[in-house]
Formats: structure tokens, C-alpha cells, sequence
């Protein structure tokens, strides 16, 4: 079966997915290998919970005429998105970088949904797996689509594109996430930087950050609308930007304040104000939709519990972000803080020196107590009172329980892995 009548069957359903425990009244089932499954296993499940076709690759699980059999399951989705997204010819934005874009991505779904029918990758879905499935949940009804790309490897953002044929695309920043794939942060810059190759080899439109060296050096020759503080010759000019603690943007005389705690989230916020005027959002939308938006999932969270405040930004962490995230917390007017740091992962042979730069940034601090955890990468070979290593998490919860935190201002941040959310069942 081609392509194009795979898709006349797509759209006679509701939806797209990969997992039956998922499965939604006549979505469309795609049976996916993983490293530890085989989803072709699952086709039959998936109809009986009410897929109305599934597509498998192993010819063993073949049930009736509900089943389409294809050579790879996997291309096949990403052929499909691509099918999908050429049938439907909306405008879509990309949007990749080392830090911030879910937040940034979340930021712009908020400000354009107040004039359009907008439609965004859903958490982090921004991989190969991920893009496809974003692409296949907009509908005739979508006026712009808004496509998240991660990367941890060079030619994987140039193979997004390829997929999702971007209109519009920005780059947060480039930072020192996944050296180990890239090969280091010349190889992030190059990696990233593939967005920018294929916007301008197809005429398309890149949003600039003028505070952005790199962003502004690459993007020389392109078409673009830039935005910064107090940037002449900028398209979208903020004159004010601060920070106590949540971020306030001043936009042609009008004071926005978020829910957003960093001053390192003013360039998201930023991004979105000069996304929505490009796209004629009035600047009283923009206002009412950014001061709306409500941080989740363990990202810039300001949460009280107890006698504590604590500032949640546990959903990833590379040196980048750590190092902004430990400079604000700095500059927070507390007398009393305490910092839960977590292992940064994917760093490769950068491991030791990333960590130990964390350890070294926090050395002179005498008003924040440090708390870090992980085996792997924090060296327990500092010796400074306010200094408390962790082989592993329970052994942090551990002291937490028998050494209660309380009036303080906490910082928790580290990677994925590490889960540190897991200490507010603990403060």
C-alpha cells in the first residue's frame, strides 16, 4: 500500500498512536520496535481497545483487513507526517536549542492561540518518534502548527526539518547539552545550526535574538525578524527586563510579568512577545496570554511548601542551564538557601570538569548550603561546611527526613535521570 492511501485511511481516524495504553475510539495504531519490545506484539490489543487500523512490520502479526503491513513501521510514520504535513500546507514554526525551547514553545502556543486555531508539540515529543507524531495531530482546522525538535547528535535536527518543512524557525541558544553525541559545543553550534541551513536554503524566515552572538553571526545572510533590550534596529525592542522574583518584560510601554522565576527565562519570554507580533497578535494578547501561562512539569516552578520556598526546575539539567539557574539563585535576596543539585548526563569525557565547575561556582557562597547528589560525576573531595555529597537519592532523603529543611529558599535541579522532583515528598 503507498503512502497517499495509507493517509485516506489516517484520516478516517481520530487520532494517531504508539501505545495501546493510549488508544483512543478509532485512532490509527502504529506498532513501533523499541529496545526492549516489539509493538507489532500489541496490534491485536490495539484493535480490540478500538484502533481502527494498525500498522505493523512483522507479517507473524497480520490479523484481517484492518491491518496494514509495511516494511518498516517506524519509516512509515515519518513518511506519513511528512505525507500529512504537505496535505495540509499550514504555516509551522520549529523551534530547537540547548535550553528553554519547551518552555519557549509553550510560551508561543499561549500568545498565538489568542488569535489562532494553534496546535504544539505536547511536552517534549521533539524526536524522530516525537516530530512525526506532532505533525500527524494537526488538522484542517489548525491555522499554525508549532513543531519542538530536539537533538543529541549532528544530521538529526537537518532530518526533523526534512520531515517538518518549517515556515519559520528559532533557535533558543546553544549551549553545553549532549557533548558527549555532538562531540563538544562546536559540534552543538553545528548541529543546532542546521535549522538555520534549511530555512535559508528554502527562503524561509528565522526569529533572531540579538543578544545572541552566535544567533546573530549565523543567521547573517538570512531572512529575518529579530528581537533584543534595547536593540536598535531591532523589529521588536523590550526597554526593561527584570527579575524578583518572577520575570517582567517592558514592551512598547507596557509591563508584562510572568509566572516564570530566572532571569535567564526573559530571552523565552522575549521570543514569544517578537513571534506574536510578527504574527499581528495585539500587544494586550501578548500581555494577557504571558502573564497567564502557568509553569509546569518541573521546569522554573515556584512552589511553597512548609516554611520553604522552593524554586523547582528539575525536568532536565546541562551545564548551561545549571550555570544560569546557580547564578540567579545567587542573586535572590534569602538569608537562608540551600541548593539540591543533581548529575548532568550526556556530557561524555566532559563529565568530571562540568561537575566540578558546578562544585567550584558554589564554593564561595557562605549563605547557601549545597546538596549533591549522584555517584557518578560529584566528587566527594571538597571539604567546605556547607558541602553535603550523596552517592544516590535515598541517601539524600535519608538526611532530609532526619534533618528537616525549613524557612529556606531552595534551589532543585540535575538531569532527567536523577528525578530530584522526588525530594518535595521530603521538604
Amino acid at each position: 500500500m503507498d503512502i497517499a492511501s495509507i493517509h485516506a485511511l489516517f484520516l478516517e481516524c481520530s487520532s494517531v498512536s504508539i501505545d495501546t495504553r493510549k488508544i483512543q475510539l478509532d485512532s490509527f495504531f502504529v506498532a513501533i520496535k523499541g529496545e526492549n519490545f516489539d509493538a507489532n506484539t500489541f496490534a491485536k490489543e490495539a484493535l480490540q481497545k478500538g484502533a481502527s487500523y494498525v500498522i505493523i512490520d512483522n507479517s507473524d502479526y497480520f490479523i484481517d483487513q484492518r491491518t496494514i503491513l509495511v516494511s518498516d513501521s517506524l519509516k512509515t510514520l515519518q513518511e506519513l507526517a511528512q505525507y500529512h504535513r504537505n496535505y495540509l500546507k499550514l504555516p509551522i514554526i520549529a523551534l530547537t536549542g540547548s535550553n528553554g525551547k519547551t518552555t519557549t514553545k509553550e510560551l508561543i502556543h499561549a500568545v498565538l492561540s489568542e488569535k489562532y486555531r494553534t496546535k504544539a508539540t505536547v511536552g517534549n515529543l521533539n524526536n524522530h518518534i516525537g516530530v512525526p507524531l506532532t505533525l500527524l495531530s494537526f488538522t484542517s482546522e489548525t491555522e499554525i502548527g508549532i513543531v519542538e525538535m530536539g537533538a543529541n547528535h549532528k544530521k538529526e535536527i537537518e532530518f526533523l526539518c526534512e520531515l517538518a518543512q518549517p515556515d519559520y524557525g528559532y533557535i533558543t541558544n546553544f549551549g553545553k547539552a549532549h557533548l558527549e553525541g555532538f562531540g563538544g559545543v562546536s559540534g552543538v553550534i553545528e548541529g543546532k545550526s542546521e535549522m538555520y541551513t534549511y530555512l535559508s536554503n528554502n527562503g524561509k524566515l528565522v526569529f533572531v535574538n540579538l543578544e545572541d552572538a552566535i544567533q546573530v553571526e549565523k543567521t547573517k545572510s538570512l531572512h529575518q525578524y529579530t528581537f533584543g533590550v534595547n536593540k536598535s534596529g531591532a523589529n521588536v525592542s523590550m526597554t526593561t527586563v527584570t527579575a524578583n522574583p518572577f520575570v517582567s518584560v517592558v514592551f512598547e510601554d507596557l509591563k508584562i510579568t510572568s509566572h516564570l522565576i530566572g532571569l535567564y527565562n526573559a530571552n523565552n519570554i522575549n521570543a514569544a512577545i517578537a513571534i506574536g507580533d510578527y504574527f499581528e497578535v495585539s500587544k494586550e494578547s501578548i500581555k494577557s496570554a504571558l502573564e497567564g501561562y502557568i509553569p509546569e512539569n518541573n521546569r522554573s516552578q515556584l512552589i511553597t511548601k512548609g516554611t520553604n520556598q522552593i524554586i523547582l526546575d528539575a525536568y532536565n539539567a546541562n551545564p548551561s542551564s545549571m550555570a544560569v539557574a546557580i547564578e540567579n539563585f545567587k542573586q535572590l535576596d534569602s538569608s537562608n538557601k540551600t541548593a539540591i543539585l543533581g548529575d548532568m548526563f550526556e556530557l561524555g569525557e566532559e563529565s568530571l570538569q562540568e561537575h566540578k565547575q558546578v562544585v567550584d561556582s558554589l564554593f564561595n557562597q557562605k549563605d547557601i548550603v549545597c546538596h549533591f547528589v549522584g555517584a557518578d560525576f560529584f566528587a566527594n573531595s571538597v571539604d567546605n561546611k556547607n558541602f553535603h555529597f550523596y552517592a544516590s537519592f535515598n541517601d539524600l532523603a535519608t538526611y532530609i527526613k532526619n534533618q528537616p529543611i525549613e524557612h529556606s529558599t531552595i534551589l532543585i535541579k540535575g538531569s532527567r535521570g536523577m528525578a530530584l522532583e522526588r525530594t518535595l515528598d521530603f521538604l
